[in-house]
């Protein structure tokens, strides 16, 4: 390669969930002739066969190409919010950014959410519609829309189909032209950003790296700042996207760095990488820990399969640093897990590897998130699920997770939307027209509603998919939760319990015990099933007897012997009531957890 800096170009694809950022990467890539066409294979950049079938990017993708004597460097990002974190860490490691917008959809939330992200960074935007080769195509209503949001001339977007290639040329030639090359700080003291990973048995950590100043060579000693942890290089390259090994990494170029460190948790997204010698150098701006804010309970359906979650989750944790998980056992589900995710799309994600990559068959529990309780003596702890819940006497007060929600709807659904938003607890902040067609609206709500209602899927539901939504966390609000305990033969399900909004208490303890009537399989004797808050009975239902016709053997003779028998029947449920034990399948637990 030439190592005129000037030649570099960075770049991300930035858009919402399959609006074709996946598919433009693979036109990129065979323009380029990165890879040759007889190798091509749709959505190339997303390796995974769950990445494949949901048509999103998981994780990011750094490739390296040439074209007329340039080297582009493109980072395919993530579209989901629950990978939000992510996507600014790749968004500071390139200088633009291509928007794309699908022509048949329009500007949907998470398209002005990673705007934002990229505002925020001084990128350049280069904006452009997609699937302007579909029949349902609006093409000239998406431009306007596109225009108004950027604030600029309609002849300033381009026009493409990355399924047909129209329009590829263009839209490289406009990357070289529009997007300024790094800045030349090759004279100062190593620093790149680490802005991905993935574990690597033999090589210990691989970080994907963007490097801002000097230069980087095999052998050399690493600091990672924020991580305190020392490391060797044993490896360093490029991707095209095969992993391309070379001597030296310099400034302004973006590759993947094999530091030796064993321990996945030590290098984080968003870390600064120098050399050993410089320690004291500053860190770069923007990193912060990856927090998770939805917690749910795993457990396998076979109790012997404990080992094998206990492996498959580690495995999975050594390329996903957001995901936490603790051991805990709950009667009637035997051992498991409590894990933490970033949202409930890597909650499904993980889930689903789990069940496809180990062949696990998994009990999930609903959904919960974190809520933070001031102790009487103003220690502040975290209740992450209602088993860790305290005495009322513990509490001086509880606070919860508020987000700010933004709905973008078509006007067609903007009734059906406002309805929705009215069912939960929620603000109106505003309510904006983007275009003639399209309205954003912007609520603040607490996190368990979005999390524990599943709001998304219903979103989509009402607007057959077409509106979409983002939030962001804003900040820990006061609220009145109590512990909702289901009593089954007036024995405590802890499985079952949940954390509830004091008003909602009622209706949501109506609904569980209402639901358990119906998949709790019938015993021998009646079973009282009790929705309990701070040892108040707030619903019951009752599970009927299984019933012998202990009398169908009789033919005719006096009644007398018939009300014998039903005594004697009466008098064994009672005794066997009161001794009675309930083994509870694990599929009842899952139809449960099904909400």
């Amino acid at each position: 390669m030439n190592d005129d800096i000037s030649l570099i170009r960075s770049f991300s694809i930035i858009s919402h969930i399959d609006h074709g950022k996946s598919t433009l990467a693979d036109r990129f890539l065979e323009k380029t002739n990165a890879i040759p066409k007889e190798k091509m294979r749709e959505q190339f950049l997303d390796a995974m066969d769950l990445e494949r079938e949901k048509g999103i990017t998981i994780k990011m993708k750094p490739v390296r190409m040439l074209y007329k004597g340039y080297l582009l460097n493109l980072i395919d990002t993530p579209g989901h919010v629950d990978f939000n974190y992510e996507v600014s860490r790749s968004l500071a490691a390139v200088e633009g950014v291509v928007l794309l917008v699908d022509a048949s959809k329009g500007i949907q939330a998470q398209t002005i959410s990673n705007l934002d992200l990229a505002k925020k960074q001084n990128l350049v935007i280069i904006p452009a519609v997609n699937k302007i080769d579909l029949p349902q195509a609006r093409i000239e209503e998406a431009k306007a829309d596109l225009a108004h949001l950027l604030d600029i001339s309609q002849d300033e977007i381009f026009l493409i189909s990355a399924k047909m290639g129209t329009g590829i040329d263009e839209l490289l030639e406009a990357i070289i032209e529009k997007i300024p090359p790094p800045k030349d700080n090759s004279e100062k003291t190593f620093r790149a950003l680490i802005f991905d990973s993935e574990y690597d048995v033999y090589k210990g950590v691989v970080a994907f790296i963007r490097v801002i100043d000097g230069s980087i060579k095999t052998n050399d000693k690493v600091f990672l700042v924020q991580a305190k942890t020392d490391g060797d290089v044993k490896e360093i390259g490029y991707l095209n996207p095969k992993a391309f090994p070379i001597s030296e990494l310099k400034t302004g170029e973006i590759g993947y760095l094999a530091t030796g460190i064993k321990e996945p948790g030590k290098v984080r997204v968003g870390d600064t990488i120098t050399l050993k010698s410089f320690v004291q150098v500053e860190s770069l701006a923007g990193y912060k820990e990856p927090k998770p804010m939805v917690f749910l309970s795993i457990y396998p359906e076979n109790p012997d399969d404990f080992d094998l979650l206990k492996d498959s989750l580690e495995k999975l944790k050594l390329n996903d640093a957001a995901l936490t998980f603790n051991p805990e056992s709950k009667e009637g589900l035997g051992r498991g897990f409590q894990c933490g995710f970033l949202g409930l799309l890597h909650a499904e994600i993980v889930s689903e590897r789990l069940r496809r990559e180990f062949g696990l068959a998994l009990v999930l529990s609903t959904p919960s998130v974190v809520y933070k309780i001031i102790a009487p003596n103003d220690q502040e702890f975290f209740v992450y699920s209602p088993s860790e819940w305290p005495d009322n006497s513990r509490i001086k007060e509880a606070k919860e997770l508020w987000a700010s929600l933004q709905v973008l709807t078509p006007i067609s659904y903007l009734g059906a939307a406002l309805e929705l938003l009215e069912s939960i607890e929620s603000k109106n902040i505003k309510t904006d027209y983007i275009g003639t067609e399209k309205v954003e609206l912007v609520y603040q709500v607490p996190l368990r509603e979005i999390i524990n209602k599943n709001f998304y899927d219903k979103l989509k539901g009402l607007s057959k998919g077409f509106a979409s939504m983002n939030y962001e966390i804003l900040d820990w609000r006061k609220g009145d939760f109590v512990k909702l305990d289901i009593l089954i033969l007036g024995k405590r399900e802890e499985a079952l319990s949940k954390i509830v909004s004091e008003k909602e208490s009622l209706k949501e303890g109506k609904k569980i015990v209402e639901k358990l009537k119906e998949v709790l399989p019938s015993q021998l004797f009646a079973v009282p099933l009790q929705a309990v808050v701070g040892g108040k009975v707030i619903a019951r239902e009752t599970l009927k007897a299984l019933r012998r016709d202990v009398i169908a053997p009789l033919y005719g003779g006096d009644y007398s012997r018939k009300r014998k028998l039903l005594e004697k029947q009466k008098k064994g449920k009672k005794k066997l009531k009161e001794r009675g034990k309930i083994q509870i399948p694990p599929q009842v637990f899952l139809e449960m957890f099904k909400g």
